[in-house]
């Protein structure tokens, strides 16, 4: 696509990959437009079932480009503020995406690149992966990538890595739900290949709407409003040809539709 961004495809699984390794992957305004232009094309594209997000090289994401930070500091708070929703953007578009998301982490990923990995919907990392949250030790703050970082970790855990900007490593992410998996490097591909056959069994429209359920419950306690809510979400989709479909294939001990057959 551009000269910092990749997109694979194979078969219903998309790839996009940084491709910045000579900086460690670091986000710039081009790679950041070029990342928003990606998710918009392979949000409107129904063939695609799976957005694997991943970076060439030894680093997953180093966050900000220095050189970009330069720029951004001589610019006034309106121009700061154009910048920064730019990013903020682009990170609401790939958390928006209605098929499910993986981030393949090896290496680093600091400040921005860490809310990518947030922003997806699985973490998977090798077990070198490190993360932190850096931004105070420059005198700034983890701000656009927040609240998906948040999301993913909680208020608690988000609150000593920001204030510390301390190092998390592999193991750690894990326990604090900031990655789902950490394999052996060697393993790392294999694993995101795992899970997406494991996506992939899935209905599309149910993938969609369970994700549109995490988000929409997420924060709220049970109540009748939300009995009512949920109850007719599951009656909208048993009505639907995709849930039909489902069922008579577990009963007819086929593959349903959506499963694509050797």
């Amino acid at each position: 696509m551009t000269a910092s961004l990749v997109v694979e495809r194979s078969q219903a699984t998309a790839t996009v990959w940084l491709d910045r390794p000579q900086v460690h992957n670091a986000l710039d305004e081009d790679l950041i437009a070029a990342l928003d232009a990606a998710f918009a094309s392979l949000s409107e594209d129904a063939s695609v079932r799976v957005v694997v997000l991943a970076g060439r090289g030894r680093s997953f994401c180093s966050g900000a480009d220095l050189a970009w930070m330069r720029r951004a500091a001589a610019l006034d708070e309106e121009g700061n503020r154009a910048d920064a929703m730019r990013l903020a953007l682009m990170l609401r578009r790939l958390a928006s995406l209605p098929c499910p998301t993986i981030a393949r982490v090896q290496g680093a990923a600091r400040g921005g690149g860490v809310g990518l990995a947030a922003a997806c919907d699985l973490c998977v990392c090798a077990d070198d992966a490190s993360f932190a949250l850096t931004e105070v030790r420059l005198g700034l703050i983890p701000a656009v990538i927040g609240p998906h970082v948040v999301r993913a970790i909680g208020a608690r855990q988000a609150m000593r890595y920001f204030l510390t900007a301390g190092p998390i490593d592999a193991a750690r992410a894990r326990e604090i739900g900031l990655a789902h998996e950490v394999v052996p490097a060697a393993g790392l591909d294999d694993c995101v290949a795992a899970l997406c056959a494991q996506l992939l069994a899935g209905g599309p429209q149910a993938q969609a709407q369970a994700k549109r359920l995490v988000n929409d419950l997420a924060g709220r306690e049970a109540s009748g409003m939300v009995d009512a809510d949920t109850a007719s979400r599951i009656a909208r989709i048993r009505a639907t040809p995709e849930a039909r479909e489902g069922i008579e294939a577990f009963f007819g001990k086929r593959p349903p539709s959506w499963i694509a057959r050797p």
